[in-house]
């Protein structure tokens, strides 16, 4: 294990942490801010003098890298970001405990959008901003923004790979470029450009520039924290409707655009991840339409809330326009279902994957094949192409993690005596970095009366649903430390 190179890498990424702390204390100092501007301050100082430390004690560091270092690299650096990123709120006094700063802010970085707080709009305009931009920051990935601006070291050959296979979601990580950093920074671009898109329709249609950027920073990283109480309910059908396109957008695989500007529309179209997931949201909007029929006042406004929380769950983002709670069963059901199954390989969404899914599927009707024909060689194709088989060995072996995870946890939380339904669509939002539940942690609701031990247990879960549960599970795992 090559610490001194975790070491100087974690001091880059402490860094970074603290550039993106400027823009929202500078929001803090333009308004006044003085509660908000002393927490920033804070965890500035804080910040740079680990940063500092952290890089003179690492500097002559051997460039020696190896996917074991790259998994214990990523999952440590999201942990230190997150103890750090909830120092604002602690310090400034907005959320007094700090397990619920911390809960607050791994929810943000992972795209959750899981809230302990009863109400947001008396919190300050720069701990808002904070709160938002940590989805973005976190749906990318920091790491990939740091490949991205990094300058290159031919000493670092497999490095970046190494980095980006660790963070990046999906059962596989493919370069869209021959040199990955080249990669890191059209991913990187592209977000960009969709989070300004998104901005400026949110603009166009009366919201404020604040809000506007709120908004859209939860709506690219599918993360859900909102400016207002009531979410999303109380904009106009247009922002509505606007923030349904974004949603599933961004929860498309980016390589999908990467081949639309290289007008290649034959291979987008082929694209069997792709379809499916359009396929997963039309038949789930239709079949919602129908059991909502006659709920709300107009068939317009039952296709608008159906197809947005359609879209917000899929995608995992956790924004709201209405209490789906309040849904029939089947609907609520189908939501669930989207919630196991999540967005696209390689987009800014949680859950299993569409691609994880369609490779199960396959995997599964390939076993049948090979029952009823023993001597037959039958292989799994994506999109044409061979399917690796170490990819679907990993692929089944995600899916068991996966489902051992979510029950022990679901275990664990069972101890503060809520229902089963609050309990494990608590556990299901927060493994699939979704947010919202239902009954005690619905769309209307929070997680603030869960115990200090529950929080954990969901911070951890939602730091295991983003980082695709391995890179969490290799740095906590005893083999990783013996064979150092």
């Amino acid at each position: 294990m090559n610490y001194k190179m975790m070491g100087r890498f974690t001091a880059q990424i402490l860094f970074i942490e603290g550039i993106f702390l400027l823009p929202p204390l500078a929001i803090s100092l333009f308004l006044a801010e003085n509660a908000a501007i002393q927490g920033f301050l804070l965890t500035l100082a804080i910040t740079a003098v680990l940063a500092a430390v952290l890089f003179l004690l690492c500097r002559d560091a051997r460039n020696a890298f190896y996917a074991t270092d790259g998994m214990v690299c990523v999952a440590f650096s999201w942990i230190v970001l997150s103890l750090i990123g909830a120092l604002p709120f602690y310090f400034s006094g907005a959320i007094p405990k700090y397990i619920d700063a911390f809960f607050e802010t791994v929810s943000g970085f992972t795209t959750t959008g899981a809230s302990i707080l009863t109400a947001v709009e008396p919190m300050a305009k720069g701990l808002l901003f904070w709160r938002s931009f940590t989805h973005w920051v976190g749906g990318m990935g920091v790491l990939v923004f740091l490949l991205a601006i990094a300058p290159a070291k031919g000493s670092e050959k497999g490095f970046t790979m190494h980095l980006l296979r660790a963070e990046s979601p999906g059962p596989s990580v493919g370069k869209l470029v021959p040199k990955m950093r080249k990669t890191a920074g059209i991913l990187y671009l592209m977000y960009i450009g969709l989070t300004v898109m998104d901005i400026l329709l949110l603009l166009a249609g009366g919201m404020s520039l604040f809000e506007a950027l709120c908004t859209a920073f939860g709506t690219a990283g599918t993360g859900g924290f909102g400016v207002k109480n009531d979410s999303i309910a109380g904009y106009s059908p247009y922002i509505q409707n606007v923030t349904t396109i974004f949603m599933l957008l961004f929860g498309v695989n980016f390589s999908c655009y990467y081949l639309l500007v290289m007008r290649q529309f034959k291979s987008v179209f082929k694209d069997e991840e792709l379809r499916l997931y359009i396929a997963i949201v039309l038949v789930s909007i239709g079949l919602i339409v129908w059991n909502l029929w006659g709920f709300y006042p107009t068939a317009a406004e039952t296709v608008r809330h159906a197809a947005f929380q359609v879209g917000s769950i899929i995608t995992t983002t956790g924004y709201a326009t209405t209490d789906f709670d309040l849904w029939p069963s089947f609907s609520k059901t189908i939501l669930l279902c989207l919630m196991v199954v999540g967005a696209c390989a390689g987009s800014t969404g949680g859950g299993i994957k569409v691609a994880r899914v369609l490779l199960l599927f396959k995997s599964l009707k390939r076993n049948i094949a090979q029952m009823l024909h023993p001597r037959r060689v039958e292989q799994v194709r994506n999109n044409g192409a061979v399917v690796d088989e170490r990819v679907i060995a990993n692929t089944n072996a995600y899916l068991a993690a996966y489902v051992l995870i979510m029950f022990s946890s679901f275990i664990v939380i069972s101890l503060d005596g809520f229902t089963t339904g609050t309990n494990f669509s608590a556990v299901l939002a927060c493994l699939n970095n979704i947010g919202p539940g239902l009954e005690m942690v619905g769309p209307a609701c929070n997680y603030a009366a869960f115990s200090g031990l529950s929080k954990l247990v969901l911070s951890l879960d939602m730091l295991l649903g983003r980082l695709e549960i391995f890179p969490l599970l290799v740095l906590i795992s005893f083999q990783t430390w013996k064979n150092r």
